[in-house]
């Protein structure tokens, strides 16, 4: 049997990687989250997951959960997320760091093989380059989530030089899905519109983002789980198709049909940053497949949220 701890379980991504990693065989995966930001909704119902109420960032709260299950692999997906919410409440950001470095020293007495941790494409800042690369763009973000997320990647990487503790990291770029909380910019870009309502943007919608469906994220994360050739690498998991903000919001009002009206509101005065776009050379070997495309991926959005809507009425 093979236990997986999966930390933020209760989010998008975490959820999303437990319930896939549940359908392999002879696992059991452990979910624990503090619900700060997570809904336990989202969290998958099966025989071999289980969900515990913890925070990864108080030590006490999490060491009795490695002692009883033995970990073989962890996800450390556990973090506040959100530009706006984490300049908001940067001491909450910081109090991340005291999560990595728990996850790290549980992990190494543990003997844990594996420890795979979300880091963001914040980590860039500004970019110097386009596409953003994992080996030759600089890390040059001030922003406190970026910061933190800098800051355990260099933790990763120390715990593997001085305890052999194999890693891998993932830099995520922009990840939708339709468990993702309205605060991010395509579902709450893809409600309004089907709700006909104003789409605001921030600026004049020049700044570039690209998209990635959640499938194409949790495959590869899954995937890395299984290829040894991608232990102690860093790894972009994104779309490398890039698209204003302004674009985007058109390209959702032709999708849905809708009627809204865009609406432009003064610029974020820190954290917009005016382009990302990842190299994803690494992500594609890995997944070994196409990605989805932005317009299957409005569709699914879409999909969902009627469906949501019908079961509800």
């Amino acid at each position: 049997m093979t236990n997986i701890l999966v930390t933020g379980g209760a989010g998008q991504l975490g959820s999303s990687i437990a319930a896939k990693l549940a359908l392999k065989e002879d696992v059991t995966v452990i979910i624990i989250d503090n619900l700060s930001t997570g809904e336990k909704s989202k969290i998958p119902i099966r025989d071999n997951i289980k969900f515990i109420k913890a925070d990864v960032n108080d030590y006490n709260d999490i060491m009795s959960i490695f002692a009883t299950f033995k970990f073989d692999y962890v996800f450390h997906f556990a973090a506040v997320v959100g530009v706006e919410r984490t300049l908001e409440n940067p001491i909450n950001v910081l109090h991340d760091i005291d999560g990595i470095k728990n996850i790290l020293s549980l992990s190494k007495n543990a003997c844990v093989k594996r420890v795979f941790y979300s880091s963001s494409s914040e980590v860039y800042g500004e970019p110097f380059e386009i596409p953003q690369n994992e080996n030759t763009t600089p890390l040059n973000s001030r922003l406190p989530y970026a910061i933190v997320k800098n800051v355990g990647e260099a933790f990763f990487k120390a715990y593997q030089r001085e305890n052999d503790l194999d890693y891998t990291i993932f830099r995520f770029f922009n990840t939708y899905g339709p468990y993702q909380s309205n605060d991010f910019v395509m579902p709450r870009f893809v409600k309004l519109a089907m709700n006909n309502e104003p789409i605001p943007i921030y600026g004049e919608g020049d700044q570039t983002r690209s998209f990635c469906y959640i499938d194409d994220n949790i495959d590869t994360c899954l995937n890395a789980l299984d290829d040894d050739n991608y232990i102690n690498e860093v790894l972009n998991v994104g779309n490398d198709v890039e698209i204003s903000i302004l674009e985007l919001a058109h390209k959702i009002i032709e999708r849905t049909g809708s009627e809204s009206k865009i609406t432009f509101l003064p610029s974020l005065k820190e954290g917009d940053m005016t382009r990302r776009c990842p190299d994803i050379t690494k992500m594609k070997n890995l997944l070994g497949r196409e990605l989805i495309s932005l317009n299957e991926g409005i569709d699914k959005m879409m999909n969902h949220y009627n469906l949501y809507t019908t079961q509800k009425a």
